[in-house]
Parts: structure tokens; C-alpha cells; sequence
């Protein structure tokens, strides 16, 4: 095992000035993440620059199995957490050999929206709140939990510590430091309420990159998992019973609402998704009906809330002003940003 270790630790650039470059895409399920790797000649800062590659789409449910050809465009470069030096990890987007986006391609008409002048004036802000639950590979249970029963009730496990209270905290910190070194503008993490279900915060970052920098930071986590033998769950209820789901809640804000009036600004917003409630449920992706029950920190998945106090405005303002945002609680972990690089 030494020897092996010492492989996969080898510094290539001792010895050659080539690179290899992991290149990442969403698969056809819209949540699964593929990727595969190739020898570039030498260090790569620009994905513009980087070479296009193409996949086997009828493996992956993208393509049909007469025409499976499908075109990976690098779109983003992160550093590579795992084999370090040079090497790089490469978020791409997929289309068919004729240039057209491919359905499960929804990161092309979101870029188009936010490279629009009127968008990159407001440079809107996405912080996200990624909830996950860790399992273990053979029972698919949450770890730290006995194999077939529960452990205490809910109380003492969110932001907890010690051997009774936090599972896998390795794994949450190793994630953590990885995201750092490849450039994940990853801000924070911290143990939910659920045992063997952790948080991390992505953000604030603006526009498409956003999308980019989550899709990278839960390839991280999952290759991590797979390092550590145990299995990554984004699914938003992964208990029934009386335990919390897990969610992506996301934290959204344009120049308009972090300005003078901003609050004015995001009435208006607010009152525009009421109006299209039950649409964006739709695209908030599957089972979230079993988590948004109006029990466990969620709301109902059936009514759009909003509250707000006359005597408190004044206060929310202020408030407003030094947070700078405005916080969406909503979606199925993986697919609300899947379908948020969709938004019209």
C-alpha cells in the first residue's frame, strides 16, 4: 500500500512538463457527475485554450446508442485537489458533434442569460447552502448510526462535537481544504441537524460561476467519498420519520436590492415568485414533496410564504443593507442548481 501511495503522489512535474487535466460533466440523470481524464502537453490557464473532447452519450442516458457521440466544451478550470502540481480539474458543458447544446445541457441558455447586458449590470450575488448526508456504502444508512436502528433524537448533533454527536467530520474537513486549494470560493461548513448530515456554503460568487464552483465543489466531495468507502446522499428527505431533509438553500441578491431602496426592490421579486410558484416547485427537482411539509425547518410545499411586520421594516432595512441579500429556501439539492442555470 506504501508503494501505491507513493504513486499516486508522484510530482510529475519533476520529470516532464505535461499535465493532466479531469474533465467533469453533469450526466443524463441531471444530478449524476462523469468524468475522465487526458495528458495536455503543458499547464492550462484558460479554458478557452484547452481542446474540446468527446464522450460515449449512450452510456451516460444522453444519447442514442446509433448517434452516441457527444462534445465536452471546457467552460471552467479549478486546480486539482487530488493529484496537485499542475494538474487541473476542467467543468465542461455537453453538446452534440453539430455544436447544439444537448438537453441535459441547461449551464448554455443560462450563460447566454446572465452575459446580457441588463444582468451583468446588476451582478447578482449566489450564495449556496449545500446540505448532504453521508451513508454507509453496504446498508446505504447514515453513518454513525446502528446498523438497522436509530440513534438519539434530533437536539444535540447540529454544530455538535465529539464521537457521539459528529460522523465523518474527516471527510467534511478534507472537502473543505480541497475546495480551498482548487478554488472554490467555499465559505464555510458545519454539522446539521440530522446526524451524519453536514452543510457547506459556496459563495458569495456572481453569475455562472456560481453553478460552476457547486457542480466542482460536490465533485470534490464525492470523489472524497469514494476515497473514504462510504456514500454521498443529496436526496432531500434520505430518513422518513422524524428527522430533518437536506436542501440547497440559496442566498440571492442583485446591485438593486444591495443599494439605497433596496428593500422596495425586493418586495417587487418576491411578489414575481409567488406568481410562479408551483413552475419553479416543478423545477426544483424530484422528491421534495417528502421534505417541504411545513414540519422539520421547511415550509409547505404547496404555499409560497413571505413575512414581513410594518414594525420591523425598519430594522429589516437596516438589517438588508449589512447582509446584502435576500435568502431563497427552496429545491432539491442537486437539481435547484441544475435548473437555476435555466431560470428565464
Amino acid at each position: 500500500m506504501s508503494l501505491l501511495s507513493d504513486l499516486l503522489n508522484l510530482n510529475l512535474s519533476d520529470t516532464t512538463e505535461k499535465v493532466i487535466a479531469e474533465y467533469i460533466w453533469i450526466g443524463g440523470s441531471g444530478m449524476d457527475l462523469r468524468s475522465k481524464a487526458r495528458t495536455l502537453n503543458g499547464p492550462v490557464s484558460d479554458p478557452s485554450k484547452l481542446p474540446k473532447w468527446n464522450y460515449d452519450g449512450s452510456s451516460t442516458n444522453q444519447a442514442p446508442g446509433e448517434d452516441s457521440e457527444v462534445i465536452l466544451y471546457p467552460q471552467a478550470i479549478f486546480k486539482d485537489p487530488f493529484r496537485r502540481g499542475n494538474n487541473i480539474l476542467v467543468m465542461c458543458d455537453a453538446y452534440t458533434p453539430a455544436g447544439e447544446p444537448i438537453p441535459t445541457n441547461k449551464r448554455h441558455a443560462a450563460a447566454k442569460i446572465f452575459s446580457h447586458p441588463d444582468v451583468l449590470a446588476e451582478e447578482p450575488w449566489y450564495g449556496i447552502e449545500q446540505e448532504y448526508t453521508l451513508l454507509q456504502r453496504d446498508v446505504k444508512w447514515p453513518i454513525g448510526w446502528p446498523l438497522g436502528g436509530y440513534p438519539g433524537p434530533q437536539g444535540p448533533y447540529y454544530c455538535g462535537i465529539g464521537g457521539d454527536k459528529a460522523f465523518g467530520r474527516d471527510v467534511v474537513d478534507s472537502h473543505y481544504k480541497a475546495c480551498l486549494y482548487a478554488g472554490v470560493n467555499i465559505s464555510g461548513i458545519n454539522g446539521e441537524v440530522m446526524p451524519g448530515q453536514w452543510e457547506f456554503q459556496v459563495g458569495p460568487a456572481v453569475g455562472i460561476s456560481a453553478g460552476d464552483e457547486l457542480w466542482v465543489a460536490r465533485y470534490i466531495l464525492e470523489r472524497i467519498t469514494e476515497i473514504a468507502g462510504i456514500v454521498l446522499s443529496f436526496d432531500p428527505k434520505p430518513i422518513h420519520g422524524d428527522w430533518n431533509g437536506a436542501g440547497a438553500h440559496t442566498n440571492y441578491s442583485t446591485k438593486s436590492m444591495r443599494s439605497d431602496g433596496g428593500y422596495e426592490v425586493i418586495k417587487k421579486a418576491i411578489e414575481k415568485l409567488g406568481l410562479k410558484h408551483k413552475e419553479h416547485i416543478a423545477a426544483y427537482g424530484e422528491g421534495n414533496e417528502r421534505r417541504l411539509t411545513g414540519r422539520h425547518e421547511t415550509a409547505d410545499i404547496n404555499t409560497f410564504l413571505a413575512l414581513q411586520t410594518e414594525a420591523r421594516q425598519s430594522e429589516l432595512e437596516e438589517t438588508l443593507r449589512k447582509l446584502e441579500k435576500v435568502t431563497l429556501r427552496t429545491g432539491d439539492p442537486r437539481q435547484t442548481w441544475t435548473h437555476m442555470w435555466s431560470l428565464p
